[in-house]
């Protein structure tokens, strides 16, 4: 059957053979098409077929079945010829060898194509019953890509529909995919239009991805509005942080307030797109990953960590903090801080072991890697509540991290479900508690925004808590998912000492057959 839309459109596969005339001798490939065994066996090779032209011309006879070619067509702009655009990596065209990018269709079934459109060309398909035969010109040889070539595995970090994008060359021809989805890239050729598939994918046929800086340059001209909204300062606003599980200091919320996120001081930030990953096999000796739980103020990031750990304390640990203030009475040691001298802390500074610090009323406070290697060595997964621009301290193979990022309901859910909510201003003040208001709801979305575009290639899963059962419910399954993954993708980084580098260019609109 052929299918149309959009200007895409979609015959049904073909068996190949293929006569080759260079220079008006003739040379039979049906050899080469055994060896594949395409079947059924088409008509002998027509004894009246002559080479008029001096270039090189291959005669191809195709013979419908039920899956696409795998090809797509476009009119090449400066000489009207129509042009094989695209391969498919895996597809019948890819599979038999006889049909290359940029050869070019001079005749189906002795019907010149000259001055014709791709829609013509494939109405003509259409109409073909069992046997087709093209008549190629091959384009000039290329580099053909090496069976041996490293296998490229990467992690989307964007939702993507076809169906939704109207300069997708074929969205017959393009992969759909959601964010967190592994895919193998099977070729770059193109700058603006990958080949991949879904990793573990019964096809073996690859299909169009946007590639990397398509999708960067889309996002450059769809630029967030709060790049351009002016800020408000107020002091209660800020990034949500304790060092603490369940009793927030008022340090912990001074600090917050003064570690706000400036989106004028970032104007040159790339938006997640993808990132290449490489399978990890876990061995039972190996430690749990790490998990890094960032939010926005307000979100929920504290509660979700205080459900999973009351839900197994065995199972999940928390960091105890570093501070070098005094000891309080009902306060114990290596419970509540670590309680450090002035110069060891500052020592420990110098020596780059503190994944966060800061000062407040005179005293240091913050979080240590050692720490969280004491929490891992009792054999627990440790949860770690960090600001998103310290994850790199702790970014690394010997960490793991497995990075959740929280992210808020749109603003008329928040208004909904934390309308009544009430919270401390402040912890010596147990009289100063007040609600929400329409600004803290204004700047949780705008945080949020903005630590994914910052971040977002850091997360490897977003969940968005609008109610908080339903969002711890959601956390802690795919908490147990990650642990009891045989295979887990981690960043190609951790191993790797560079990542893909892409190319740019334009595409092209075409049809697939």
């Amino acid at each position: 059957m052929l299918s149309s839309k959009n200007g895409c459109h979609q015959m049904n596969t073909f068996f190949f053979t293929a006569f080759l005339f260079p220079l008006q001798s003739l040379l039979s490939v049906h050899d080469a098409v055994a060896q594949r065994d395409f079947e059924p066996t088409l008509p002998p090779i027509p004894d009246d077929v002559l080479e008029e032209e001096e270039d090189s011309v291959k005669i191809v006879s195709l013979v419908k079945t039920k899956e696409p070619l795998g090809a797509t067509i476009k009119r090449d702009k400066s000489t009207g010829a129509i042009v094989v655009a695209r391969i498919m990596r895996g597809g019948a065209a890819d599979k038999s060898g006889l049909i290359h990018e940029g050869d070019e269709l001079k005749e189906v079934n002795g019907v010149p194509l000259e001055h014709r459109k791709p829609k013509e060309v494939l109405s003509l398909l259409a109409r073909s019953q069992g046997e087709v035969r093209f008549k190629i010109i091959p384009a000039s040889s290329k580099e053909e890509m090496s069976s041996n070539k490293k296998k490229l595995f990467l992690r989307a970090l964007f939702d993507y529909d076809p169906d939704e994008d109207p300069a997708v060359p074929c969205k017959d021809a393009a992969v759909a995919f959601k964010r967190g989805d592994v895919l193998q890239v099977v070729s770059m050729e193109d700058d603006t239009w990958w080949q991949a598939c879904h990793l573990g994918d019964s096809s073996t046929r690859a299909g169009l991805i946007p590639s990397q800086q398509l999708h960067e340059r889309r996002v450059a001209l769809q630029r967030p509005k709060a790049l351009f909204k002016p800020r408000r300062v107020k002091p209660p606003a800020g990034l949500r942080r304790s060092f603490r599980l369940g009793r927030k200091s008022s340090w912990a919320r001074e600090v917050a307030r003064s570690r706000r996120w400036s989106t004028g001081v970032h104007g040159s930030i790339r938006p997640p797109t993808y990132i290449e990953v490489m399978p990890y096999h876990k061995d039972s000796k190996d430690r749990h990953r790490l998990v890094v739980l960032v939010g926005p103020n307000g979100v929920g990031v504290n509660e979700l960590k205080r459900r999973l750990l009351i839900s197994d304390p065995d199972h999940y640990g928390v960091t105890v903090p570093h501070t070098t203030r005094e000891k309080r009475r009902q306060e114990n040691e290596g419970v509540d801080y670590h309680f450090v001298s002035i110069h060891m802390f500052e020592e420990d500074i110098l020596n780059h072991r503190f994944i966060e610090y800061g000062r407040y009323n005179g005293h240091y406070y913050g979080t240590s890697l050692d720490s969280v290697h004491r929490v891992m060595a009792e054999g627990k997964v440790c949860l770690l509540d960090v600001h998103p621009s310290k994850i790199k301290h702790v970014y690394t193979s010997e960490f793991k991290p497995y990075v959740v990022f929280v992210k808020p309901p749109r603003i008329e859910e928040l208004r909904l479900t934390r309308r009544r909510a009430k919270f401390l201003c402040d912890e010596e003040d147990k009289n100063s508690v007040r609600i929400f208001s329409e600004e803290d709801f204004e700047d949780m979305i705008d945080l949020a925004e903005t630590m994914e575009r910052q971040c977002g290639h850091l997360f490897d899963k977003v969940i968005v808590n609008g109610d908080i059962a339903v969002a711890f419910r959601e956390l802690k399954a795919d908490l147990k998912k990650v642990e009891e993954a045989e295979v887990q993708w981690i960043p190609a980084e951790w191993i790797c000492s560079s990542p893909t580098k892409a190319r740019r260019s334009c595409g092209h609109l075409d049809s697939w057959i």
